[in-house]
């Protein structure tokens, strides 16, 4: 077999759930269509080309019929302007109405609808509170809702130069779907069947053992580590509990077995801690009880075609960018057992020099725990 190293033009136009106890508790569309035919890709018709002009050159290797991109690519990336995505229990009902004045948006919900087999936006508008509450439910809802607020700010004076600005996108847990989708690693209808499964998955997985999640309040993650320590002591292996979701300073999610989260409940306060919040989610994420999820998604990855996305997309497992698409499956499907490192991500960005950011979607989660970590952060909500 032999190796073509060649040179590709792509374009670099820059064109959770949340587990915030204080509140409850993750997309947009790429505005660069020569990024997604530059990987072969047939992007959706509502992408927009805008400053084709600015592009960008990058090194891949063609081995055989495939290319092979250095999953290192954008290791030094340098942000100005990013977009941050929600995740599970940022939902709310009524979200979505917003999005139904603008074409674009409406007709994602529309798709969206034939995707997922019921009516996503009369869930949304309307509820009930337990049903759009539901795994299955919010993800996908989120997902759409948060590429919609792209397509409201895309119409908004300024906005679809706001959306070309963007050098780097992430997000919480599921927003990190949302935020692939936005950099053109697939369709929002690829996505979006990705993110169906993915809900599913969890839910069968959380229904299968009794677990639980609960944010601790006002302990650095060391603190928090010693308690879980503590916890584990008295309960069994199984019930065993670790932090699964590093949010900002003194606010970090616990999961594991029902009787380890009541242990750690039970020690809070020995520990200093200001309080403990149990969490409405259907089991522990982010930790092995969600093995059974695992080999589902790595099917459904491995029949998806997962392109590098235009821009960084900083991911939830290790805080870095990949390049390499068969590394961002890899991940994403070990992303569900893996504790989410969103404390290091905002603070990479920030460090680095990001200068303004965007929470897209329902809720305020992430622009709190941005503003927790920098009180003089940039941050603005778009919602939809």
């Amino acid at each position: 077999m032999h190796t073509l190293l060649h040179l590709r033009l792509a374009s670099s136009a820059n064109s959770h759930y949340s587990l915030f106890a204080m509140s409850a508790a993750s997309l947009a569309l790429p505005s660069s269509l020569s990024s997604l035919r530059a990987n072969g890709a047939a992007p959706p018709r509502c992408f927009r080309l805008h400053n084709p002009s600015r592009s960008r050159v990058f090194m891949s290797v063609s081995v055989g019929s495939q290319a092979v991109v250095d999953d290192a690519l954008f290791a030094d990336y340098k942000p100005t302007s990013a977009f941050l995505f929600p995740g599970q229990g940022a939902q709310a009902v009524g979200m979505g109405k917003e999005a139904q004045s603008v074409p674009a948006a409406a007709e994602l919900y529309k798709k969206a609808n034939d995707i997922l087999g019921f009516d996503l936006l009369d869930v949304c508008i309307n509820g009930p509170k337990e049903k759009l509450d539901s795994t299955v439910i919010s993800q996908p809802a989120i997902y759409v809702t948060s590429l919609a607020a792209v397509e409201l700010l895309r119409t908004r004076d300024g906005g679809q130069q706001i959306i070309d600005s963007v050098d780097v996108t992430c997000g919480l847990s599921l927003g990190e779907y949302t935020a692939l989708a936005f950099a053109g690693a697939f369709s929002f209808e690829e996505g979006l069947k990705l993110v169906k499964l993915r809900g599913e998955a969890m839910q069968e997985a959380a229904d299968a053992a009794k677990s639980a999640m609960v944010s601790v309040i006002g302990l650095d993650s060391e603190k928090v580590q010693q308690l879980c320590d503590a916890a584990n002591q008295e309960v069994d292996e199984a019930d065993n509990v670790q932090i699964a979701n590093y949010l900002c300073p003194g606010n970090y999610a616990v999961s594991g077995g029902v009787k380890g989260v009541e242990a750690v409940e039970a020690k809070a306060k020995s520990f200093k801690a200001r309080m403990t919040v149990r969490l409405a989610v259907a089991g522990a994420f982010h930790t092995s009880f969600m093995d059974p999820a695992v080999s589902r998604l790595e099917a459904a990855l491995a029949a998806t075609q997962v392109r590098t996305p235009r821009i960084p997309v900083i991911s939830n497992v290790d805080a870095q960018p990949h390049a390499d698409s068969e590394t961002i499956k890899n991940i994403l499907a070990r992303q569900v057992t893996s504790p989410v490192q969103w404390e290091t991500t905002v603070k990479t960005l920030l460090t680095k020099g990001l200068k303004k950011s965007y929470e897209l979607g329902p809720g305020k989660v992430i622009a709190g725990i941005v503003k927790r970590m920098d009180k003089g952060a940039e941050i603005e909500n778009i919602g939809a």
